[in-house]
This record gives C-alpha cells, structure tokens and sequence, in this order.
C-alpha cells in the first residue's frame, strides 16, 4: 500500500510565480570577476530567455557613479521598456525600499536571483528573500566573484540557507515546462 503525502510547499518554479533580480554587472566591477566573459554570457542568455517567458526583470545597479554602468551586452539584450532599472547602495537589494516594494508589487514569490559578486551583493539579497518569506533561485552558472573561492563559499551558504541552486539552461527549460510551450522553440536556440 502506497501513501501519499501532502505538502503546501512547491518545490517546482512556475512561470507565473517568478520574478527575476540581475544585480550589479557593472563597468568597473565585471572586469575583474573571475571567468567573466562565461558569466556575461550566461547572463545575457538568461535575460533573454526570461524576456521570451514573459518573467518580470528588476535590473539594480550599485553606487552608479563609483561602479559604473551596467555592462553593454546586457543593455544590449535588456528591454528597458519592460525591466525595472534601480540604482542602490547597500549590498541586499532588499535594504532598499524601491527595489524591494517593486519586488512585494509583483506578487510572484520565486525571486531568480544572479549577477555580483556572489559572496557580497548576491549573498545579502539572497538571505533577506528567505527572511521576508520569498524563495531565492540562485542561477549559479550567472554568479560571479574576484574570487573563485568566495563564490563556492557564497553557493554554499545560500544552499544551506534555503535558496534553490539551479543553472541558466536548467531553470530556462523549467519555466518553459513543455515542447509544446510555444517559447520552446526559442529557448532552445538560445541555449545552443
């Protein structure tokens, strides 16, 4: 005789209920992150699949005038008509108020979270979702730090924290659920 079990925890990312964060990819800071160019990559692929799936992007940028611009290659993909574009300075995009009440407006309580660096801006944003009852995604493959190290310790952490750890071609695929889904097609050039 088999049981079944009842849960009210989802333990799949629905469409509907995904918001996403890009933090940080700025000027000064990107060039100095360890395997860069993978991360930018990953990053641009990742925005542009989010923007076919029709999922809310929050684009933060920090301390603009110190950091700089958020990078060409994500402006490049970004629909600035659709994404929010918020500068900030403390680390947790949480700690400030416009990121985070554009965030509680969407209503969508899996929060995609990636961008750097990964032990400090990425961390501190993970750690308040959890505590204000969100459930962070961490796309670790579009994580940076200066340092290796820092990274894996920061993944780490999160995972041990509560955050879900998944890939940019894992989650794309996830939120798409089906061949039949008509961004299918799309996505999966994307991640060619």
């Amino acid at each position: 005789m088999s049981k079944t079990i009842t849960t009210d925890k989802t333990y799949r990312i629905m469409r509907d209920n995904t918001q996403a964060m890009i933090i940080d990819v700025q000027e000064k800071l990107t060039p100095h992150i360890y395997r860069q160019q993978e991360i930018i990559l990953k990053i641009v692929t990742l925005i542009q699949g989010l923007q076919i799936l029709g999922v809310p992007l929050v684009l933060n940028e920090q301390y603009k005038k110190g950091l700089g611009e958020t990078i060409p290659e994500i402006m490049e993909v970004l629909d600035t008509s659709k994404a929010k574009i918020i500068e900030k300075v403390t680390f947790s995009g949480c700690d400030n108020d416009e990121t985070w009440n554009y965030l509680a407006q969407q209503n969508r309580i899996s929060i995609l979270v990636f961008g750097v660096e990964t032990h400090v801006c990425v961390l501190q944003t993970v750690l308040d979702l959890l505590d204000n009852g969100m459930q962070p995604v961490v796309i670790a493959d579009a994580t940076g730090s200066r340092n290796a190290y820092d990274r894996r310790q920061a993944i780490r952490r999160m995972r041990r924290a509560g955050a879900v750890i998944t890939t940019t071609e894992a989650i794309l695929f996830e939120l798409c659920r089906s061949s039949k889904d008509p961004a299918f097609k799309a996505i999966s050039q994307l991640v060619k």
